[in-house]
Parts: structure tokens; sequence; C-alpha cells
């Protein structure tokens, strides 16, 4: 089991950057498929990008394809999300998560139980 951190969040104008760090405590960190996920207010958490253990697979959901990144540094226990071409509607609170030895499908789609305190993300017009 990982314990997991967001960080990287903030107020940007719409068409800004921004790049997320979600810190992994844990030594079998390597062997996790991980993904972020977005929460904005008044709807379900979402989906928003998955990339597998050693970081050559990458899976995204529709409205941020193009313009958001996903990576991650093994060597650093770290997941990243580089969003770029900031809307007003990628406003969220954004959180990582990630299952040991999971395809990426599955971690779309997985029912994590538990979430950490997530970081906000804003996009003022």
């Amino acid at each position: 089991q990982v314990q997991l951190v967001e960080s990287g969040g903030g107020l940007v104008q719409a068409g800004g950057s921004l790049r997320l760090s979600c810190a992994a405590s844990g030594r079998t960190f390597s062997t996790y498929a991980m993904g972020w996920f977005r929460q904005a207010p008044g709807k379900e958490r979402e989906f928003v990008a998955a990339i597998n253990w050693s970081g050559l697979s990458t899976y995204y959901a529709d409205s941020v394809k193009g313009r958001f990144t996903i990576s991650r540094d093994n060597a650093k226990n770290t997941v990243y999300l580089q969003m770029n071409s900031l809307k007003p509607e990628d406003t969220a609170v954004y959180y990582c998560n990630g299952k040991s030895r999971s395809n990426l499908i599955t971690i779309a789609i997985y029912d994590f139980g538990s979430w950490g305190q997530g970081t906000q993300v804003t996009v003022s017009s």
C-alpha cells in the first residue's frame, strides 16, 4: 500500500498551464499503475489520465487529450500531470490514485474507495 500526497494546484487564467505532482510513499510504487482524477463542484469524480508502471503507456479522457500529459519518475516515487491550454471547465479538485499491477482501463473505472486531500485547480475565464 502506498500513501499519496497531491500538490501543485492553484489559480490560473484560461490558456495557462500548471503541473501537478503526486508524491507516493512505499517501496512498491514502481509496480503501481497510476491515475489522475478530478471532481468539480456538484459533480461526480471523473477519470482524467492514467499511466502504467513503466511510464511507457498512457491513457486519457477525451476531454483532456492533447492538452494534458501524465508522466512518472519511479526514482522519485512521483507522478505528474502537466496541464496546458487550461479551460474554466478544468476547474476541480484533482486527485491521484493507483493500483498495483493494474491495466489502464481498470485504473479509469476502479472504485478506489479511499482518496487523499487532492489539490485545487481553478481556471479563470
